[in-house]
């Protein structure tokens, strides 16, 4: 996604825009990498210490607070239209393509090949944790900023949010969590090794969208952790591109 955004920016960009272009190290990706997975191996000892019922308490806690955030970063919509055309265009194409289930053969075939068992729920644990600590502003502005400007103080925030989220979802999904550090490096490290091409992304305009979008699919995550209905999560991803398409067309329309 960060890759298609780039290309964006630059064809959209000023002439000489892109000559400011700076690779930073993505110090801050690899700390939020490092947190999930030290909590997860906590969470994953905490899980064989509990009792089933509070692990399946623990699983409602996160469907209901996911719920709840996704809630709250939909809201940030300065456009309802915008964030219903990214999301409805973004799984149309997610369908085409069948993320989910080419996502989750891949991930099963990572789990294959590195001997791991875990009930099950493996591919269920990266895809959701992945989502969860990728989708969001957080994600966004601070690895851009660090990508800017060096500063990665927000992603170090984050990765502490991020470790005391990883010790709740491990308790119940198990080792997948812990993997899912590698899309969060992979995406954030990305984000900052970019960040000067995607400095247009900070725009209100197009982070509100993103943001509203995203919340629509951390929703999902918590609809899907709460058992209330099974969404292809992964399906959903191509809004996001199209939050930001949309935000540009009606910011020059001037409805936005």
């Amino acid at each position: 996604m960060s890759i298609l955004l780039a290309i964006a920016a630059l064809v959209a960009a000023p002439s000489g825009a892109a000559t400011g272009f700076v690779l930073r190290f993505p110090l801050s990706a690899t700390v939020n990498a490092v947190a999930v997975v030290v909590g997860s191996m906590l969470g994953m000892f905490a899980g064989r210490l509990l009792k089933e019922d509070t692990r399946t308490a623990i699983f409602i806690a996160n469907g209901l607070a996911t719920v709840s955030i996704g809630t709250g970063m939909a809201l940030k919509t300065g456009n309802a239209v915008i964030m219903v055309m990214a999301i409805v265009s973004g799984v149309i194409v997610g369908e085409l393509l069948r993320l989910e289930d080419r996502i989750n053969a891949a991930a099963d075939r990572f789990q294959k090949r590195l001997h791991v068992t875990s009930g099950g729920r493996w591919a269920e644990g990266l895809v959701t944790a992945s989502l969860i600590y990728c989708i969001g502003p957080m994600t966004i502005i601070g690895s851009i900023q660090e990508g800017m400007t060096g500063n990665g103080t927000l992603i170090y925030t984050k990765s502490i949010l991020d470790l005391v989220i990883s010790i709740s979802l491990a308790a119940t999904l198990g080792s997948g969590v812990a993997f899912s550090a590698i899309p969060v490096f992979i995406i954030q490290g990305s984000l900052t090794l970019l960040g000067s091409a995607l400095g247009f992304l900070m725009q209100p305009y197009i982070l509100n969208e993103l943001t509203a979008t995203g919340g629509l699919m951390v929703i999902a995550i918590g609809i899907n952790l709460l058992g209330l209905k099974k969404i292809k999560l992964a399906n959903l991803l191509p809004g996001l591109i199209f939050a930001v398409l949309y935000a540009l067309l009606f910011h020059a329309l001037k409805l936005v």
